[in-house]
């Protein structure tokens, strides 16, 4: 069993929506990925699934919690040393055109890390390292003097990857890396993002909410609901067994390549919430179809957690 790089416990991240409201977007969450782990992260959109990993690299400042890089709590770091740990935490963003600068080429959108970090002692060495990452990920090298609008969006999102390799990252987050491609192109996207998790020995956490997709790449999925975790379990065990009602009413929701079989199947529905994860200053909140506030994380087979209600 390979040690755990990152470990996250207790993750709060909140926001102030006025009124006195405050969005808990994050809320409580804890889990631990190993080296060279892939662990899922799913649920509906608005779950908190990208906040919480913005909240990891400390893009969104987090309200309370800890997370640990290798045995170093980075959620506290003054932003000098925090600078010198982002070598190693890269994201890869969901919009493949709206996160790479228009104005830029290939080059220069990779070699950016490069010239931030002072990776690159020339420029001769520089654009060798552009070159060497673009056929990494499947481009051609020569596309280095390329703007963005020149590239189809599954090109884009390489350029993406390519970006994120270019500081030799150990950690890696993918924010629904797949969701804005078309779906002829998704699998080959996640199976570059395997091919280079054994090539590079990287580790992931792989946000998103194709179920289908993550059980393909991932290890362990964590199925989060209103900032909360609800379920956490070996890939296989979670899709063969699933505990929780919510884990339960997503698998449900993914649909069967059998016209016959889909149409007959059974749908979960779950009991509609208006308020989602508001947390009034006055104490009121949404508690939604179950009651997170009173929940915790159990334990329930070997590596098989669920919400359960408070003792």
């Amino acid at each position: 069993m390979n040690k755990n790089l990152i470990e996250v416990e207790g993750l709060r991240k909140y926001f102030n929506v006025g009124g006195g409201n405050v969005l808990k977007a994050v809320n409580d969450i804890s889990f631990s990925i190993a080296e060279g782990e892939t662990l899922g992260l799913v649920g509906e959109s608005g779950c908190g699934k990208s906040t919480a990993g913005r909240t990891i690299l400390r893009l969104y400042e987090p309200t309370g919690g800890s997370v640990k890089f290798n045995g170093v709590d980075i959620s506290k770091l003054p932003s000098k040393k925090m600078k010198a740990m982002r070598r190693d935490m890269q994201m890869i963003f969901q919009d493949p055109y709206a996160s790479l600068n228009p104005r830029f080429t290939v080059t220069d959108i990779i070699g950016e890390a490069l010239d931030i970090h002072n990776m690159a002692g020339s420029r001769a060495e520089r654009k060798k390292r552009v070159e060497e990452l673009l056929d990494m990920v499947g481009l051609n090298p020569d596309h280095a003097t390329r703007y963005p609008h020149e590239f189809s969006g599954g090109q884009r999102q390489r350029i993406g990857i390519a970006r994120a390799l270019a500081v030799n990252p150990k950690f890696i987050i993918c924010d629904e890396p797949i969701s804005a491609l078309d779906v002829s192109i998704q699998a080959q996207v996640v199976n570059l993002l395997k091919d280079l998790q054994d090539r590079l020995g990287l580790t992931y956490l792989f946000i998103a909410h194709d179920l289908s997709m993550v059980k393909h790449i991932s290890d362990r999925v964590a199925v989060m609901y209103l900032g909360r975790i609800v379920e956490l379990a070996e890939s296989e065990e979670l899709y063969a067994n699933p505990m929780h009602p919510y884990t339960k009413t997503l698998l449900s929701a993914i649909p069967i390549p059998d016209p016959e079989i889909e149409a007959n199947k059974k749908r979960i529905l779950l009991e509609d919430n208006a308020n989602g994860p508001i947390q009034s200053a006055k104490g009121g909140s949404g508690g939604g179809a179950f009651d997170l506030e009173n929940s915790e994380l159990v334990e329930v087979t070997k590596g098989h957690w669920v919400s359960m209600p408070k003792k």
